[in-house]
């Protein structure tokens, strides 16, 4: 197996145990045994464990981020909020990536885990307000719905027959933004 190969082994057996563990409960033994490799390899290849957690987390975030943004191509205003949504709600059937960022948002309490997902819900905003040219009273209340649905996700609450699940699980249309603006929210 190249070097190559071996790292993207690693980051995926990585963000299976972080996504399900997080930051503190992970197990770099559990990761290099399933890899079958040594510890020391995985900390060759990452240098600490708070860093492969870091590089986990910047790239969960950064495939939805960047699935919103080719989501909307050409599109602006609602438009563009609408095929963001969809893709933002299609990518959440990828529970790793979402119980990853979950998990970077748990994690926080670290200064440095902090900063980078602060990094990362920044360009997640700033692509969102930058793609739609929205007032960010818009962009707040779509990230919030996005929110919702990420607890819904992490809930599994795909497979729950009750009302509140139907709920949250329920398509958010664009049409549902165009009365939330910094006019009317004041």
């Amino acid at each position: 197996m190249s070097g190559a190969e071996r790292r993207a082994q690693v980051l995926g057996i990585a963000a299976e145990e972080f996504a399900e563990h997080g930051l503190h409960g992970a197990s770099i033994d559990a990761i290099a045994r399933n890899a079958g490799i040594t510890q020391a390899y995985v900390f060759r290849m990452f240098g600490t464990k708070k860093a492969l957690f870091l590089e986990l987390v910047r790239a969960a975030f950064d495939r939805l981020t960047d699935g919103m943004r080719d989501a909307a191509g050409s599109r602006s205003g609602l438009d563009a909020l609408s095929a963001m949504g969809a893709q933002y709600y299609d990518l959440l059937a990828d529970r790793t990536n979402l119980l990853l960022q979950l998990q970077g948002f748990a994690a926080c309490g670290d200064e440095e885990v902090r900063e980078a997902v602060r990094s990362c819900f920044s360009r997640m905003w700033d692509t969102a307000a930058g793609i739609t040219g929205l007032e960010p009273v818009t962009v707040k209340s779509f990230l919030a719905f996005g929110m919702l649905l990420n607890a819904g996700a992490a809930m599994d609450v795909e497979h729950v027959d009750e009302t509140w699940a139907e709920g949250v699980r329920t398509r958010i249309n664009a049409g549902l933004f165009e009365h939330i603006t910094a006019a009317k929210n004041r």
